[in-house]
């Protein structure tokens, strides 16, 4: 099996090839201009009236909105432009070209999720020729791998409003319904540094992280008694102890330590919340040892996402794709596009087993089936209100 329209192919290819990195490490960090160049030249040359929206981000990360038709209500397809870092010498294939292979195409974003794009175009292509009663929006976010600034940036200014939202995630065209939210945290512990021969010279920070460990442990088991939804396989919210650094000799007491952990939230669950709640049983245990501590964001958090009940969006996917609503792990801009009051689901071609791993790639036979089901997304939404 082949990718039959060249001009696809085309569009694949060129967008694979502008690198639009996200990542904390500022040296691995880019900006994604030349992406979002790419795709507001490809819709402003199919009629669309784009938007450059930057975000307020060190490094220049901008956000499109392109627009087919005006007035009120019609539907966002929505994708982020970034990818994660990679490392070329794990690569069979090269990561800044689509390379079709056994069935599949490679390349670095191909399925997570720059590959959602040229499918959105070739797409609308043959529907352009219509009356759009209701407008189809395209929103090309930046970071979402990241800081998702950029729907963060979008969600401050209360654009894009529409009736239905789509993210074309990679979900294997199922449509996903919720995910939980999640946040990233760390804890660092600054004791006094001394010689082990006497734990009087100073204050072990090690010692205190064994105890806000415990805290942390029971506050996780009281998050899980509390709440539950029975949409997840992994019904409680977790609290995931990831990893801890702290000293650097066995004879010198621990003058800092700092852990890592991770919250994944079920619905009902603020992120702000949490960090209180968290910094609250931090300062009752350190102040009695004489221990400063700082928490600081690896992650600011999203809220958990769920469609609306009794979701119109949702019923449609379900018929379309032959698939019921899914839960899954991931997170997503799910819960920024609902906040501005649209029926949204996740919903695009491809695995998310493939991403963020060498050799990504989204299987050929997707194509076909994602162009068909947003093409009739696109009627009932745009064309022929259904």
């Amino acid at each position: 099996m082949s990718i039959e329209s060249k001009t696809l192919m085309s569009l694949l290819n060129t967008i694979v090839s502008l690198p639009s990195v996200s990542s904390a490490i500022p040296e691995l960090d880019t900006s994604n201009t030349k992406v979002i160049e790419f795709l507001a030249n490809s819709f402003d040359s199919l009629g669309f009236s784009c938007e450059i929206i930057p975000c307020n981000t060190t490094k220049q990360k901008l956000n499109l909105i392109a627009t087919y038709g005006t007035g009120p209500g019609g539907l966002v397809l929505s994708g982020h432009t970034d990818t994660v870092p990679f490392d070329e010498k794990l690569w069979s294939f090269n990561p800044f070209k689509a390379t079709e292979s056994e069935d599949k195409i490679f390349g670095l974003g191909i399925t997570d999720m720059k590959g959602f794009f040229p499918i959105v175009l070739e797409s609308i292509k043959p529907l352009l020729t219509e009356k759009f009663r209701e407008p189809l929006i395209v929103l090309a976010t930046a970071d979402e791998e990241t800081s998702m600034q950029g729907a963060r940036t979008l969600a401050e200014i209360g654009r894009p409003v529409a009736r239905a939202a789509i993210i074309g995630e990679p979900t294997g065209l199922q449509p996903v319904k919720a995910h939980k939210g999640m946040m990233m945290d760390s804890i660092r512990l600054i004791g006094k540094s001394g010689h082990s021969s006497d734990p009087t010279l100073g204050v072990n920070a090690l010692d205190g992280m064994h105890r806000v460990i415990e805290e942390l442990i029971l506050y996780r088991d009281e998050l899980r008694e509390k709440y539950s939804s029975n949409l997840f396989s992994v019904p409680q919210p977790t609290l995931n102890l990831g990893c801890i650094h702290g000293g650097d000799n066995p004879n010198r007491i621990c003058g800092e330590c700092e852990l890592k952990f991770d919250v994944r939230l079920t619905p009902g669950i603020n992120v702000d919340t949490v960090r209180a709640d968290i910094k609250r049983r931090l300062k009752k245990i350190t102040e009695p040892l004489n221990l400063g501590f700082e928490m600081n964001e690896i992650f600011t958090g999203i809220p958990a996402f769920f469609a609306e009940e009794n979701s119109k969006l949702l019923e449609t996917a379900e018929r379309l794709t032959g698939h019921n609503g899914i839960t899954v792990g991931f997170g997503t801009e799910g819960p920024f596009l609902r906040g501005l009051g649209m029926d949204t689901i996740v919903m695009g071609p491809g695995n998310i087993d493939q991403a963020h791993k060498p050799d990504e790639y989204m299987s050929i036979d997707m194509i076909k089936p994602t162009i068909k089901i947003l093409r009739q997304l696109i009627s009932d939404y745009c064309l022929h209100l259904k």
